[in-house]
């Protein structure tokens, strides 16, 4: 199984099946896909068209509008689960955001974009290390959001096991006394 596979087979068991939920900002949603997200792709999408999105759709939107757009697949093992997982569920520009701070990079290399630096910044970090942070950020950015209070539990139990799962593809050992 490739990194993506794994990364993808991750999110869509945490995603779900369709769900328009009227507190949801995201709106009307399929395997983590929003109709505005799956418009982009197939413009004038409808709700019944996302309903019925296909497999092929899905890998697709997934594979270019967020793998490969944060560029997951050249960042340390588990990293790229990380990064790409926080960025369906948060978006791709706040999830590069995230990765560019836990990097070690600052202000104008932290634009929302996984370009060289980036990627150079975060193979300088030990994966573990990496991973470990980006959760505590994650959580810190869900914290901070309006809807916190309704989604908080789902979310901040998917950091947990975003967060295992991507150390259980890293060969070192997680930091001692790492925060879950």
């Amino acid at each position: 199984m490739t990194p993506f596979d794994t990364a993808l087979a991750f999110t869509l068991a945490e995603e779900g099946g369709f769900s328009d939920r009227e507190d949801d900002p995201g709106g009307a949603t399929n395997k983590g896909i929003t109709l505005a997200t799956f418009s982009d792709y197939q413009p004038g999408a409808t709700v019944d068209e996302l309903r019925q999105i296909s497999d092929a759709d899905v890998w697709r939107i997934y594979r270019l509008g967020y793998w490969n757009k944060m560029r997951c697949g050249e960042l340390p093992a588990g990293v790229g689960l990380s990064v790409f997982d926080f960025g369906v569920n948060a978006g791709p520009v706040p999830s590069a955001r995230m990765l560019q701070w836990a990097s070690g990079l600052s202000g104008a290399d932290v634009d929302g974009i996984v370009g060289p630096r980036t990627i150079a910044a975060a193979n300088r970090r030990a994966p573990a290390i990496l991973i470990d942070t980006l959760a505590a950020m994650q959580t810190a950015h869900y914290r901070r959001l309006a809807d916190f209070p309704t989604f908080c539990v789902g979310w901040l139990a998917r950091t947990a096991r975003r967060k295992a799962a991507a150390l259980s593809e890293v060969s070192e050992p997680a930091p001692a006394g790492s925060a879950g």
